[in-house]
């Protein structure tokens, strides 16, 4: 199991085990984060714990337990195991997105718990001899070979949005502990299925006046913002054109030259992201570097979409093997970096993923069926409140399999995640702010940084028709360029095949976006995917009609069509047998 989950050589890993409570717990950790260094044990050594994840306490809790006559080092997390000591149920006070094991020889009893959103996934399996548990699935499957079956409802969620909802995962038999957990193990038996917290709790509270609200929210944001860039990791932060960074940047200033600062960039030319962070990180007085998306990743593109897919196991789709290539060139300048990720989802209540129809006949109508409850489940699940599912449902069955990308490779901390901030989200004007109140977040706490546009052209200083020409042209350049790229219409891409003698794709790629795999499949990874999708293998799978996928490929490597998305999620479920189902 060990084995299974331990990616880099710059891990640190360790085994530990107690007969008398029936346990057996092996972790992996980046070295130098907060969780590095277990298991943590109080001064009787009576009680472990095993911690995963990050954690962001008040420091007056820390000097609470100091005070109390508690040692709370060396490790930074080691006043987790007091604070237990003091308060068995003290798992509800914790801040971040975690999961770990209390081993409690007073008690006689185990507790398995993760984070109040299921951000920090924990998998598990009941067996009748043994319960199974692991940070990845493939860990489980390492042990229990009998489990290596595609569950149809979840490969038919995964088809239709991307992602797995609810507890259930791609593989029959393993499931995700719900957010919350708080489970309780004794004589080697689930005692209780416990769960410290439920949404409902921050539901019920009474919204606030516009202005009343501003002021919490953004008291709150610069009260917590210091905890993100404590810890002796040296720090980097993605400059990005959008304004969720920003707001972390203004409301928290940093001392010139100690945050590292970086963008993503095209191969074609610098990219809206790339101009607005070099500036953002000028007028912050930060260094400033462009990690390009470029031929060294397409060369190489086959190990890291069989590593992506490795260490995600379905909970994304193969595009996102890029966000792996940039995290390890990041893990070289700094091991930890603080996300602006989720900002526009908890504060403007954004909605990243919905049900997509997959290729007509790509897929045998039994299978279909399970595609489409996908699309009536996530229906039922979007009628709840729009924080709940922002935090408590997009975060985790979308984001996480994304977060888990990143974390392999560096420690990533989200302050938009932060429990007091999102508590004090739900208590928005019931009208909903006026306005991004983004842009008031940036604007008064660093004016310098309100003056930039944003890559799409919103905010900024000058005339109202000014605004309005920079956020024209800028929407005009986004959508022009998606246009070419993913969602290039059949006709036009034939037209673009008959004109590629133009060399079409430098005039309109990289103004937005560094990946271009559109224009990727059809000529550098041309070799790739005929390889992959051809194979005997690929075309025997039940669930496929073997025609319609030999008929898109075709297409697509010829340029008369634009099946960029298709190839994605053919090119995912195929690594996913391979690597974790064929066995």
């Amino acid at each position: 199991m060990l084995r299974a989950v331990h990616h880099e050589d710059f891990y640190s890993c360790g085994t530990s085990a107690d007969e008398s409570l029936g346990v057996y717990v092996a972790w992996t950790a980046l070295g130098g984060s907060f969780c590095d260094g277990m298991p943590l044990q109080n001064e009787t050594s009576d009680i472990s714990l095993v911690f995963s994840g990050d954690e962001f306490p008040d420091d007056r809790l820390v000097q609470e337990l100091q005070n109390r006559g508690h040692s709370v080092g060396p490790q930074q997390s080691a006043y987790l195991v007091h604070l237990y000591e003091e308060n068995p149920d003290f798992v509800h006070k914790l801040n971040g997105m975690f999961h770990g094991l209390i081993m409690d020889r007073r008690r006689k009893e185990l507790i398995l718990f993760n984070d109040r959103y299921g951000m920090h996934r924990l998998y598990y399996h009941e067996s009748g001899d043994a319960f199974y548990f692991a940070c990845e699935a493939k860990a489980i499957l390492a042990v229990c070979p009998e489990l290596r079956s595609c569950d149809a409802r979840g490969l038919g969620e995964f088809v239709a949005l991307s992602s797995v909802l609810e507890d259930r995962t791609m593989f029959r038999g393993i499931h995700a502990l719900p957010a919350a957990s708080s489970w309780t193990f004794r004589n080697s038996r689930l005692e209780n299925r416990a769960t410290y917290f439920v949404p409902s709790q921050w539901e019920g509270q009474s919204p606030l006046e516009a202005e009343p609200y501003y002021h919490e929210l953004r008291t709150v944001l610069t009260t917590s913002l210091p905890r993100y860039f404590a810890g002796p990791q040296q720090l980097g932060i993605a400059m990005t054109g959008g304004l969720d960074t920003r707001v972390i940047l203004a409301n928290y200033p940093r001392t010139p030259g100690s945050l590292t600062s970086y963008t993503f960039g095209s191969m074609y030319r610098d990219t809206w992201d790339v101009r607005v962070g070099r500036r953002v990180a000028a007028i912050c007085q930060q260094p400033h570097r462009v990690i390009e998306l470029g031929n060294e990743f397409l060369t190489a593109f086959g190990m890291w979409a069989q590593r992506t897919v490795l260490i995600t196991e379905g909970t994304v789709d193969l595009y996102r093997a890029p966000d792996l290539y940039f995290s390890s060139k990041v893990r070289e300048v700094a091991p930890a970096k603080v996300v602006g990720t989720y900002g526009s989802e908890i504060v403007r209540r954004a909605v990243m993923f919905g049900p997509v129809e997959p290729e007509s006949r790509l897929f045998i109508p039994d299978f279909l069926r399970y595609v489409q409850a996908a699309a009536n489940t996530y229906a039922a699940l979007r009628r709840q409140h729009p924080v709940t599912f922002a935090a408590f449902r997009q975060s985790p069955w979308y984001h996480s399999g994304i977060l888990a990308l990143e974390q392999s490779q560096l420690t990533v901390r989200s302050p938009f995640m932060d429990n007091q901030f999102v508590r004090t989200v739900y208590r928005a004007p019931q009208d909903g702010p006026d306005g991004d109140i983004r842009l008031r977040l940036i604007k008064d706490g660093n004016p310098a940084l309100g003056r930039v546009r944003s890559d799409r052209g919103v905010g900024g200083n000058g005339s109202h028709l000014a605004g309005c020409l920079a956020r024209a042209s800028r929407e005009f350049s986004f959508r022009a360029e998606h246009q070419y790229d993913y969602g290039m219409r059949q006709p036009l891409a034939r037209l673009d095949h008959y004109l590629s003698g133009l060399r079409l794709h430098r005039l309109f790629l990289g103004r937005h976006k560094a990946l271009h795999f559109r224009v990727w499949y059809r000529d550098q990874l041309s070799d790739y995917v005929r390889q992959m999708l051809l194979d005997s293998r690929s075309l025997s799978r039940p669930y496929l009609e073997r025609k319609a996928v030999e008929r898109l490929v075709a297409r697509h490597l010829d340029g008369s069509r634009n099946y960029t998305t298709a190839i994605h999620k053919l090119l995912t479920l195929e690594l996913l047998h391979r690597l974790l189902l064929d066995g």
